[in-house]
């Protein structure tokens, strides 16, 4: 299965100088947690966890520039990877999101471990099916 079947490709964008008031609206309003923060290229990303450690907790007003709290560069993957080896890649870097990548390199859309979750749910409830019809019993 790869990454494109799975990820969530309705997403938002910032660019960095938008406020970090604007850009926790953007994450209220389309129900996320992460923002990629684009300046031409991707260059950086805003979570949820980055506007409460890094402006609320630090007394950063809300109204500074969003690449004051932004993390720099982007763990991602590409649309055409394995899903199981994305899902590696998220273990090993200790993250719960990583941002997707077309083929051109364009931000295309958020793997997150909930769309693994759901997608893993859906397979086990065919298998379940699969196995529980009786026309289709082996045993």
């Amino acid at each position: 299965m790869k990454v494109r079947e799975v990820m969530t490709t309705k997403i938002v964008t910032a660019e960095p100088g938008a406020q970090i008031r604007h850009v926790a609206r953007l994450m209220s309003e389309v129900d996320t947690g992460i923002i990629p923060i684009i300046d031409g290229d991707a260059i950086g990303v805003v979570t949820d966890r980055d506007i409460v450690i890094r402006a609320v907790a630090e007394g950063i007003s809300c109204d500074q520039p969003v690449s004051r709290i932004m993390t720099s560069g982007i763990e991602g993957c590409l649309e055409e990877d394995d899903l199981l080896e994305a899902a590696g890649r998220m273990s090993e870097l200790q993250m719960r999101r990583l941002v997707v990548f077309d083929a051109a390199g364009t931000v295309s859309g958020i793997l997150s471990l909930g769309d693994i979750a759901v997608r893993q749910e859906e397979m086990a409830g065919v298998a379940l099916e699969e196995i529980s019809d009786d026309t289709q019993r082996r045993d």
